[in-house]
């Protein structure tokens, strides 16, 4: 009969359907407000779009580029190759091109854990679930689609883990180094040597150790622990790892200028990561980047799921309790828990510590807490709602003001409004039902992204910006620009490019480029007379006219989101008045004639 085939179909894909559009919901986050100069990032972003800039602008692959002292050789060169091919040599230039490939690396991976977790339980719900919690989590959101290394390095990074994870699923055992298998199995660790080589190119040498190590532990896992096994295993690894440093290698010999290679990256870059004036074990207690703190890597990546992760290793412990032994643990899920488990102990090693470390271990974890969900208690769901409720609260206050200050439309306003109410429906939702607590979570994390992309894109809109017919006019000229950290005066050359940028040091400092030490009205003047043009950041909102008037001429001014705040800037008094501490205006000046 023809519906006898047709039926289950349907009934399969109305059982998903809901999922299916969490996921689209979901990969839409990673494309909205993609050009945003608010999108969640960190520093240096800015700092290796300066790089890749002036190298495309060279018209050489290397050597690498940069006005910046010591800090030309941060990366190695293949991110920077990236953003070469993706922007054409700098013809298309714009924050959207250079992020676009990471949002392809970070789908790619998503798709993947997808997969996995859908071959590990049988179904496509636990693989769409994975999915989605992969792009749920913050780390993911922050660092997987903007111009830095995480997304790429992940991607590849994870190959070989998961090609083994994949043999294990199979029942093949093609990945481990056994003697009659030998020849097919040095081409298959041969591949896993160029993939993790292309990963160090994007990030560090150093990456070898816990790649390398992770494919050791999850390849002898599931091996009965005799020398002859542990051997070979150690032999095919190695053969990997040399591969993969070969391949790193091949930036200095690529490179005209090898030993600044070497002293910026592998020394400066690198090494001194592993020292410590304090001693090593005293910084670990008390230094500046603590032990313990890295014991948390994981939960700090997973930002407002930080709840649902505690929850699964709680459930881990109770299982253990129970008497459930690593033996008894399924081979796959083994290699799971040995891939997040190595690349927190790996990373622990280093004087300097951070989560962005075992981000490329992150993959797993959205599989285990996939095929954990239901086992995980309720107790910690309903956590997370409560604080991702407590954001939207915030979120969707200052888009409300964003829209009272005319920076925003009507209709973007209301459509943040909107968000807010579907995220805090689902989170009643999760508390009323029992039934709809787990997933109902996704739902109110993902509510957060949007909200908070909605709250920055007016901030972005062409009438926002400085207007164009005094942009017009500083073409040929030289700008005074803010740089309140390294490179941050970048963002400039995309609203600006044709004009020569003057970075200036913000206020405050002792030491730094154009005075920062001098108080703001004589140092606003000293600008103004030395250079054609100044974007000065006035923090107070409330300021009709920029601290020069009359004597200097308005060109025109745009809003800022103030990044840092004084102590007793932000209290719980004006918490709910964000006009009041959280914007600034960027004024547009030059002298009076």
């Amino acid at each position: 009969m023809p519906g006898s085939t047709t039926a289950p179909h349907r009934t399969h894909l109305r059982g998903i359907a809901p999922w299916l559009t969490l996921l689209l919901f979901a990969v839409g986050l990673y494309f909205f407000g993609l050009g945003s100069f608010y999108a969640p990032t960190n520093g240096d972003e800015m700092v290796y779009i300066h790089i890749a800039r002036l190298t495309a602008e060279s018209g050489h692959w290397l050597p690498l580029v940069s006005d910046l002292d010591h800090m030309r050789n941060t990366k190695p060169p293949m991110l920077y190759w990236q953003s070469i091919v993706a922007t054409d040599w700098g013809a298309h230039w714009s924050l959207f091109v250079l992020r676009l490939p990471s949002v392809i690396y970070t789908l790619a991976t998503a798709a993947a854990v997808a997969w996995f977790a859908k071959q590990m339980r049988g179904n496509w719900r636990t693989g769409i679930l994975a999915a989605v919690i992969y792009l749920a989590f913050f780390s993911t959101f922050r660092y997987g689609r903007v111009f830095l290394t995480s997304a790429p390095e992940t991607f590849w990074l994870s190959i070989p883990v998961a090609l083994v994870l994949w043999s294990e699923l199979r029942g093949a055992k093609w990945a481990r180094p056994e003697a009659e298998r030998m020849p097919h199995a040095f081409a298959w660790f041969s591949l896993f040597g160029l993939c993790i080589g292309i990963g160090l190119l994007y990030k560090s040498f150093a990456l070898v150790a816990p790649a390398a190590a992770t494919l050791w532990c999850v390849l002898l896992a599931n091996q009965v622990p005799r020398w002859r096994p542990v051997g070979r295993v150690t032999a095919a690894v190695t053969w990997s790892a040399l591969l993969a440093l070969g391949v790193f290698a091949l930036w200095f010999v690529l490179d005209p200028d090898p030993a600044a290679v070497w002293q910026e990256f592998v020394v400066g870059e690198n090494a001194g990561k592993m020292g410590g004036g304090l001693g090593y074990w005293h910084a670990a207690l008390w230094g500046d980047y603590p032990l313990w703190t890295q014991l948390l890597a994981y939960m700090e990546n997973a930002g407002l799921l930080l709840p649902v992760v505690l929850g699964l290793a709680v459930a881990g412990v109770q299982r253990l309790i129970r008497g459930q032994t690593w033996v008894s643990t399924p081979p796959a899920h083994r290699i799971l828990w040995l891939w997040l488990l190595v690349w927190l102990a790996v990373f622990s090693i280093p004087s300097q510590r951070s989560a962005r470390y075992v981000i490329p271990a992150m993959p797993a974890l959205a599989i285990l807490l996939a095929l954990h969900w239901e086992r995980i208690a309720r107790f910690w769901f309903l956590l997370t709602v409560l604080i991702s409720s407590a954001a939207l609260v915030i979120l969707g206050r200052i888009a409300w003001v964003v829209g009272e200050m005319d920076i925003a439309s009507p209709w973007t306003r209301w459509v943040a409004m909107a968000v807010v109410v579907v995220g805090l429906g689902s989170a009643i939702g999760a508390m009323l039902r029992r039934e709809w607590s787990r997933n109902a979570t996704l739902l109110a994390c993902l509510s957060v992204y949007a909200c908070f992309g909605l709250m920055v894109a007016p901030l972005d809109s062409a009438q926002a910006q400085f207007p164009p017919g005094a942009l017009a006019q500083l073409g040929a000229k030289t700008v005074a620009v803010p740089n309140g950290f390294t490179a941050q005066y970048e963002r400039f050359h995309f609203i600006m490019p044709d004009s020569t940028l003057a970075p200036y040091d913000v206020a405050g400092r002792s030491t730094g480029a154009l005075h920062p030490e001098m108080p703001d009205a004589p140092r606003l003047a000293f600008l103004l007379a030395n250079f054609d043009a100044v974007v000065w950041l006035d923090d107070n909102s409330a300021a009709a006219a920029p601290l020069c008037a009359p004597h200097c001429k308005v060109l025109g001014y745009r809003w800022h989101v103030k990044s840092r705040h004084k102590p007793g800037e932000v209290t719980l008094s004006n918490l709910w008045y964000p006009q009041q501490w959280l914007f600034g205006r960027e004024w547009l000046l030059a002298t009076a004639r």
